[in-house]
Order: structure tokens, then sequence, then C-alpha cells
């Protein structure tokens, strides 16, 4: 059972790596923000993963503040790109 943890771990680390492929060399700038976007929801389930294979409750926290700061952060990178400034 825990090789198939470890089997998941590795296929979510090879996506976040196709999603880091996409960010850097995408075609335009809303492409990159929406790879960033995936590889941030990658890295939450990573730690998920993680902390169900190591047995660390502790994992299961961690991913749910980093969700939040991946949604705050996709909102004002959203908002600057659509408006050029952050505030007002």
């Amino acid at each position: 059972m825990l090789s198939f943890f470890l089997f998941t771990g590795f296929l979510i680390v090879l996506a976040i790596l196709f999603c880091l492929y996409r960010a850097i060399v995408g075609p335009g700038v809303f492409n990159r923000v929406a790879a960033l976007n995936v590889i941030g929801t990658k890295t939450i389930l990573l730690l998920v993963v993680m902390g169900y294979y190591f047995e660390r409750p502790d994992f299961f926290d961690i991913a749910l503040l980093y969700a939040m700061l991946n949604f705050i952060g996709t909102l004002v990178a959203s908002k600057y790109l659509e408006k050029g400034q952050l505030w007002s």
C-alpha cells in the first residue's frame, strides 16, 4: 500500500515538472499564471500524500495554509494583470 503512495507522489512531481515547463515557456502571461496556480494545487496534493505516507497530520494543516496563500496569490496576480495596478 505504501508503494502506491510513493508512486502517486512521483506522478504528482512529474506533473509539477510539466507545469513548470509551461510556466517558463508558456505562450502568454495568462497561461503562465494558470500554470503557476496548477503547480500550487499539485503541491497541495503532494503535501497531503506525504502527510499520509509519513503519518504526519501536521502536513494537512500546512497544505490548507498553502491552499489559502495560493488562492490569494492567484487573485493578486490576476488583478494586477487585468488593471495594471494592485490598488483601487
